[in-house]
């Protein structure tokens, strides 16, 4: 390769073809409202056409800032945490920053050691990710020391540059209409941990659209999970159990669902013939077990991304950039696990029919 085609790797290089100085590029890749557009727009000309990547480390020098972000998380759902990463990393090449994962136990001195690593690590700012997002204390302690932060949740739990939110009622909302609109009558709800968040927005919003849907919400239908695979298996057991049993489930996440399908399975019972079976997240597993599952697809990588752009906006200062887009909404995916019941079944206690 001759010297003339050479990719410039140094900050002086793309100095000298932009015709500036080595202080006017620095500028232009840290943002700075210093530089005129016109000379703006032809440093990143050279910038974008040389492939120039800035060092962090040097980048951090120049412009105070260490250019790390903190990915923080207690979740144990490893395919939740894969999503979120991914969407996080895919703004931090674009914007040349770079991610630091910091998982976290539930401790009674959670705060002051998320607050603790985020100066040790001298993070720029930090995503949080559910159910953690839901820890005021936590938030109050990072606004404190002055840390810029946005959390995923699936309400607003604070301002419009400080989150973004998963419409996670409206979602549940759906499948219980596209549920209804089968003929099931008889539905089960394992719900997630007390205590959590997206536990009540889910638990309501379903509960909610089935009332105002004429279908009384039964307590009996409806059981607390973990969402973990294994509390899937023990609530269907207790809701297949009974007298009545419902002809579908709605498990909370997908990991439940899944267990609901083994559970039912192993008491001879067919998927989605005799039961049908609907989870929520769309992780991969949902295509991964037979029949693959009807879910919503919460769009986590999604949010991810609009996470860390809003929290890199905030760090640069750019106050109207980091308040925009708070709201996503998940999607109903529709497959083989749900199915219409025999129409001689959607007759009701009172003889009134369901709407199909």
């Amino acid at each position: 390769m001759s010297d003339e085609h050479k990719q410039p790797s140094t900050i002086s290089d793309i100095a000298q073809l932009s015709g500036v100085s080595n202080r006017t590029v620095s500028r232009v890749i840290n943002r700075s409202s210093k530089v005129g557009e016109a000379t703006r727009e032809k440093v990143q000309r050279v910038i974008d056409a040389q492939s120039y990547r800035p060092n962090a480390r040097a980048r951090g020098l120049a412009g105070g800032r260490s250019y790390l972000l903190g990915l923080i998380y207690d979740n144990p759902d490893a395919l939740f945490i894969d999503e979120a990463q991914r969407g996080v990393l895919n703004v931090c090449r674009e914007l040349g920053y770079e991610l630091v994962i910091h998982p976290c136990g539930e401790t009674d001195e959670l705060c002051s050691e998320v607050v603790g690593s985020v100066k040790r690590s001298k993070l720029d700012g930090v995503i949080v990710l559910p159910p953690l997002s839901e820890d005021h204390n936590l938030f109050g302690a990072l606004a404190q020391e002055k840390v810029p932060y946005v959390r995923l949740a699936s309400v607003a739990l604070d301002t419009s540059d400080r989150v973004v939110v998963s419409n996670e009622r409206s979602a549940v909302a759906e499948m219980a209409e596209y549920l209804v609109g089968l003929g099931h009558r008889r539905i089960g709800y394992i719900t997630g941990p007390a205590g959590r968040r997206s536990t009540r927005e889910r638990l309501e919003g379903f509960s909610d659209a089935l009332e105002r849907l004429g279908c009384a919400v039964r307590e009996e239908m409806i059981v607390q999970g973990a969402y973990s695979f294994e509390s899937g298996i023990e609530c269907a057991r207790q809701l297949l159990a009974q007298p009545e049993p419902p002809t579908a489930i709605f498990a909370s996440n997908d990991d439940m669902a899944a267990g609901v399908i083994q559970t039912a399975t192993e008491m001879g019972l067919s998927v989605p013939r005799d039961l049908s079976v609907a989870g929520f997240d769309d992780s991969a597993l949902a295509t991964r077990i037979r029949p693959a599952l009807t879910t919503i697809r919460r769009p986590v990588r999604a949010m991810a991304r609009l996470a860390a752009g809003k929290l890199i906006a905030a760090i640069e200062d750019r106050t109207h950039d980091a308040r925009l887009g708070v709201f996503l909404d998940p999607e109903l995916i529709i497959r083989a696990s749900t199915r219409a019941i025999d129409p001689a079944a959607r007759m009701t206690e009172g003889g009134a029919r369901v709407p199909s």
